[in-house]
């Protein structure tokens, strides 16, 4: 009787060891922090509504699951701004036009990064599941569907997060932004390329809705556990890079 309640429900679609939204998050969470550290040089492309498009280039390092730093090299007008993601919610921007670093509020980090469509909390270095609440609301052949909801709403614009996550890598396909009004504000759809052990997102285009505004950022190169120092992400590092 057992086995043929088995049977019954595998063909009818269910599985005896479906995994909880928990668990797929921690995947996702694995799978994107899968490296001690990495090395990446950007090209970041903007493009207006028009179609019309301006490029910028940066590099980007990280460390484990909450440091990252990342600074504009190109155009020289751009070059210098450098933003730092550190522990505990803990982030700075530097722009060389005032001279000096400044730390980011919570209740400013909603402000989008040097004009591109990420804002300071799109890009800090931290594990999803260390900032929202998952819930499984769907699954199609290729991929989980879950909501995520803030653990803390007073620290971030989004009510709420739908993404859309691979059932052959645990990574992160499509991601959908939802504002405090329950109205989808943007979306960012990752590609994904692997190199030795690890995927990465060879294109993250993150499109503003509210202004048709699109911001492509490409990896041009990586380099993965190179042995990068946890004192290498530091304002000194920030403002004298």
């Amino acid at each position: 009787m057992k086995k043929f309640i088995v049977l019954l429900l595998t063909a009818c679609g269910f599985s005896l060891h479906a995994q909880t939204a928990q668990e797929i998050l921690k995947k996702n969470d694995d799978a994107v922090f899968g490296s001690k550290d990495q090395k990446a040089e950007l090209t970041i492309t903007l493009i207006d509504k028009k179609g019309n498009q301006s490029t910028r280039k940066a590099v980007m390092y990280q460390k484990g699951r909450n440091m990252r730093l990342t600074r504009f090299t190109y155009p020289e007008s751009q070059a210098g701004i450098g933003f730092l993601s550190l522990p505990n919610d803990v982030m700075y921007v530097y722009l060389p036009a005032y001279g000096k670093e400044r730390r980011i509020a919570s209740h400013v980090k909603n402000q989008t990064f040097a004009g591109t469509d990420f804002s300071y909390d799109d890009m800090e270095a931290i594990p999803m599941s260390d900032k929202y609440i998952p819930k499984l609301i769907k699954t199609n052949e290729n991929e989980f569907i879950l909501e995520l909801t803030p653990k803390n709403p007073q620290a971030t614009e989004y009510s709420k997060l739908i993404i859309y996550v691979s059932k052959a890598n645990f990574l992160t396909s499509k991601t959908e932004y939802y504002n405090k009004g329950g109205v989808k504000i943007k979306e960012l759809v990752n590609h994904f390329e692997k190199k030795g052990n690890y995927w990465y997102a060879a294109t993250a285009e993150m499109t503003d809705l509210r202004n048709s505004h699109k911001t492509r950022m490409s990896i041009t190169s990586i380099s993965f556990d190179t042995g990068i120092k946890d004192d290498f992400f530091s304002i000194k590092n920030l403002v004298n890079f």
